[in-house]
């Protein structure tokens, strides 16, 4: 593979999750979807993984290829993670096999017992279970595999492709 296809496979790669992260923090936050823990799980990958693709362009550009092609692997592996967890979600959500037994709930703290009665009842439960919307049939976390799926394929072609 010519350096020129590998850096932009991976811009592509970190273009898409990018936006992707984007998109979850725009609908929690413009939206009003707020995310169930297997949600914020899935982010993990994105927070992890963009950084490292991020020094791997770095390096890419600079002409290091190969620490540059081992950091495309290693965040093409991170994706794949979160191809996993995505996949595991939507599962979760079609009722294929059972989520975590505590997912679905805010956790509220405070020093003042009083407080505490109030802050019960102000706590939203967001259910693991119940995808919030669909969009051509998936859900969140079905796009979530999906972009996992594309950004994980593009690293590990660009990592692991010589030439």
């Amino acid at each position: 593979m010519a350096a020129t296809t590998r850096f932009r496979f991976a811009v592509l790669a970190f273009l898409l999750a990018l936006a992707a992260i984007l998109g979850a923090w725009s609908f929690q936050i413009f939206g009003g979807y707020a995310p169930c823990k297997l949600c914020l799980e899935q982010r993990v990958p994105y927070y992890v993984g963009l950084p490292i693709l991020l020094i791997g362009l770095v390096l890419l550009r600079r002409g290091a290829q190969l620490p540059a092609r081992a950091l495309l692997v290693v965040a093409g592996l991170i994706f794949v993670v979160g191809l996993g967890l995505g996949i595991y979600h939507a599962g979760v959500e079609w009722h294929f096999w059972l989520g975590p037994a505590d997912c679905g709930g805010g956790v509220a703290t405070t020093g003042n017992a009083g407080d505490l009665l109030s802050q019960i009842g102000k706590t939203k439960v967001v259910s693991c279970t119940d995808a919030a919307l669909r969009v051509l049939g998936l859900s969140f976390a079905g796009w979530n595999a999906l972009v996992s799926a594309i950004v994980a394929a593009l690293l590990l072609s660009a990592g692991l492709r010589r030439g």
